[in-house]
Formats: structure tokens, C-alpha cells, sequence
């Protein structure tokens, strides 16, 4: 069992929450995902509840499909801002929280990225932070000159040189490198200089990077890499990692696993943070909880529902929605086709029961009471199956007050969360040792 201390706590600010419906519920600005006020908002109520840090998920592309016809057309999610620009800002605004965001490997260059992190770093004081993550959509490969996206190996063999590349470049000077004496005319210690000259499979980069070192000796690294490849890098290079995990025992094995692969890279369990989202639904009651959860489902337009059908289980578009649901064959993958068709047959449910089913969210779901909540976020945490939570609201701002309102005064109650922040950078509120430069 995990020895009781603080647990980590993260907010996930894409979009207006991550309940497909979002968009729509009565107190959600329909405008949010392109106004920064909407944003800078939010992100000062996680820091008054003292959360860890800000996530930002992204991708360089619509990435659905118009199917069926005019669902695409109620998905809110084509319209929004470059989550780096909009860290930068946060970041200016802001004085405690971690700014994390997503950054492809794909499509990016490993300069680009160094030297990106690196200057939010040293707006912010020490708080920026890399969700690594590789590109897997065939909209995003038309977006950069390409046909078809790159095959899975490769893209996890690139992603994992794009990462050392980009670690090098953070160790281009030393932490006292610039000297900067008006009288001497010494700008910087040429010995503390440290030129990369990477040469590999995919890049070939000199450097160093023009930017010092940075607040944190360099910005923190995150990963959600589910599959092997991805479990590789996040035991080799990761600081913190976002899982998904629907029960405990799922989580559990994650996270046993993960930590397990630490020692092959030299590294102590203690070096990597796992945070499983969690989509909480809270209430003064847990009916008030199931009123807030049944409201969004009721939300849920019918064309969006069946764009959610569409990838599992094929075109319903025909069928009545409140009628069992039928095989229409053909499916993409016939096995995962199987296991809903099973599901639905178990359960008699309807196209719309089961649209609502997997429109819900992939996160793993909470309803109820602020002690219920507590209670399951403090079993994963003590059970050893979570060090912390990204907490995924089904809506924004409405998700951080609920949770800041109910649930963190609870988590304090039980010594499970901080009162205030421990330190100004987000390496140090996380927990994790200071880098020594070299090591």
C-alpha cells in the first residue's frame, strides 16, 4: 500500500469540457474554445483550488470524418486556439500552476519544440510542461503534405529520438552558463557551452538551442502512450504520465507495470507521477450528481450520437433510434463490432441507449457526492494504482467549480491535497527531485 501523503491534481481544459454535449448545456459559453478569457478564467480557478497544473490535449487536425452526413457539422470541436500561444498567455497571467500542452512528434522538428517549452519556461517562471504525443490521423497527414500517416513503429522509433534530441538541446548551457559581465565583455562561459551535434536515423541536429537554461533545468515531460511503444518512452523519458484506465484493477496493473520498467532506464519509481483521468459528476446528493450526468446524455444531438456508432458498429442512420440494435456488417474492426453488438444484445438496448453509452466519455466516470468521489479517489491513490488524477470536467467552468467547491475541501479534510502550493516551479509542487545538470 502507498504510504499517505498529497495526491497530484491536473486539469484537462480542451475544448468545454469532455462530454461531447458540452457545447450545448445553458451555462457554457458556445464560444469558449476560441476566447482566451474563457480560458485564463478557468485556469486561475485551478490555481486558487492550488491544482498542480493546466493540460492542454491537441491535435493539428479535424480529426473526424462527416459521417453520417451533417454530423460533423454539430461536433464543437473544429474551432480552437494553438495551445502553445495560449500557454504563453496563461502563463503571463498566472503565477503558481503548471502549463502543460500537447506537442506532436510527427509533424513537428525537435528545435521547434526545444526552443518553444524552453521560452515558456522562462515566462512562467519555471512551469511549462511537454505532453509528448505522436500523430495517428489520416486528416493530420493531409494537413502536412502526406497521403497516409506514418505506421505506428516508426512513429514511436522517431518519437523516441525527437525526445533525446529535445533533451539535448535543453542541456545546451549549463545552469550558470551566462555570465553577462558589461565590464569583462564575457557574455558566457565558453565551457559551459554544450553543443549536441545529434546524428540519427530520423534528425540531424547541431545546435545548441538560443535560450538559457531553463527555470527547471529543463520543462517537465509528459506521456499517456497506452501500448508498449509508448510505455517504453514513458519509462525512459517521462515525468509524469495521463492514463486511462476504466476500474481500479485496470489501473492498478498500469501503473505496476509502468513503474516496472523504470529500473531498465536507471531510474527509482519515485521519478514518474501516473495520473488517470477521471470525468467527475458532483452533487450535494447523488441524484443532484445523476441530474448533472443525465442532463449532458439529454444534450446529445442524434447525428452526433450515430458519428459515435458510426466508427464501432457502422451506419445506423437508417434505422429507428428508439429499435434494438441491428448488425449491419462491414464494421472496420469486426471484433471490437462484436463486443458492443454482444452488449447491446445482453442489455436490450436501443441505437440511442447505446449512442449515449459511448458518447459519454473515455474517461473514467464519477457521480456522486463530493464523499462518494473522495472515497474512490483515495482508494486508487492509496491502493496504489494512481499518485494522482487528471480531472477531465464533462464541462467548463462549471466541472472546476463543482470540484473545487465540493470535492477539494473533502480531499483536504482527509490530508489527501495541499493547502497551498510548495514551491514555485511545477518540478517542485509535483514532488520530483531538481535536475543536476548532466545527469
Amino acid at each position: 500500500m502507498k504510504e499517505k501523503g498529497k495526491m497530484k491534481l491536473g486539469l484537462s481544459m480542451r475544448y468545454l469540457g469532455y462530454h461531447m454535449a458540452a457545447w450545448r448545456h445553458p451555462q457554457v459559453p458556445a464560444n469558449g474554445s476560441i476566447d482566451f478569457q474563457y480560458f485564463l478564467r478557468t485556469a486561475k480557478k485551478a490555481e486558487d483550488a492550488k491544482l498542480d497544473m493546466i493540460f492542454f490535449a491537441d491535435g493539428i487536425g479535424i480529426r473526424a470524418n462527416d459521417d453520417p452526413k451533417g454530423s460533423l457539422a454539430r461536433d464543437s470541436k473544429n474551432a480552437e486556439l494553438e495551445p502553445l500561444t495560449l500557454l504563453a498567455a496563461i502563463g503571463a497571467c498566472t503565477s503558481k500552476i503548471g502549463l502543460v500542452a500537447t506537442a506532436s512528434t510527427t509533424y513537428n522538428e525537435p528545435f521547434h519544440i526545444a526552443r518553444k517549452y524552453a521560452s515558456i519556461d522562462h515566462i512562467s517562471g519555471g512551469r511549462a510542461g511537454w505532453n509528448v504525443v505522436t500523430s495517428w490521423s489520416q486528416q493530420e497527414a493531409w494537413n502536412f503534405s502526406r497521403d497516409e500517416h506514418l505506421g505506428y513503429e516508426e512513429r514511436y522509433e522517431r518519437a523516441d529520438e525527437f525526445v533525446d534530441v529535445v533533451k539535448k538541446l535543453w542541456d545546451s548551457w549549463e545552469d550558470d552558463a551566462f555570465i553577462r559581465n558589461k565590464e569583462s565583455g564575457i557574455f558566457y562561459d565558453e565551457a559551459k557551452l554544450h553543443i549536441p551535434n545529434h546524428k540519427g536515423k530520423h534528425f540531424g541536429v547541431r545546435g545548441p538551442l538560443n535560450s538559457a537554461r531553463t527555470p527547471q533545468g529543463r520543462p517537465i515531460i509528459v506521456q499517456a502512450g497506452a501500448a508498449e511503444a509508448g510505455r517504453e518512452l514513458a519509462a525512459k523519458s517521462a515525468d509524469v504520465v495521463y492514463s486511462n484506465a476504466p476500474s481500479f484493477e485496470n489501473a492498478k496493473a498500469y501503473y505496476d507495470d509502468l513503474k516496472g520498467r523504470l529500473s531498465k532506464y536507471g531510474r527509482s519509481p519515485d521519478e514518474l507521477l501516473i495520473m488517470p483521468g477521471v470525468m467527475p459528476y458532483v452533487g450535494r446528493t447523488r441524484q443532484e450528481a445523476q441530474d448533472k450526468f443525465d442532463e449532458l446524455q439529454d444534450l446529445i444531438d442524434p447525428l452526433t450520437g450515430l458519428a459515435v456508432l458510426y466508427n464501432v458498429l457502422g451506419d445506423l442512420s437508417g434505422y429507428d433510434l428508439d429499435g434494438p440494435v441491428p448488425d449491419v456488417g462491414n464494421q472496420r474492426v469486426r471484433s471490437i463490432a462484436e463486443n458492443h453488438l454482444a452488449t447491446a444484445r445482453k442489455e436490450n438496448l436501443t441505437i440511442r441507449q447505446m449512442y449515449k453509452r459511448l458518447a459519454s466519455g473515455n474517461n473514467f466516470h464519477l457521480i456522486g457526492t463530493a464523499t462518494d468521489i473522495a472515497d474512490e479517489m483515495e482508494a486508487w491513490f492509496k491502493g496504489g494504482a494512481a499518485d494522482g488524477f487528471n480531472i477531465c470536467p464533462a464541462t467548463l467552468p462549471l466541472g472546476i467549480d463543482d470540484f473545487a467547491e465540493f470535492v477539494i475541501p473533502e480531499l483536504r479534510k482527509r490530508g489527501l491535497f495541499r493547502t497551498e502550493y510548495e514551491a514555485g516551479t511545477l518540478r517542485g509542487n509535483l514532488g520530483l527531485q531538481p535536475l543536476v545538470f548532466g545527469k
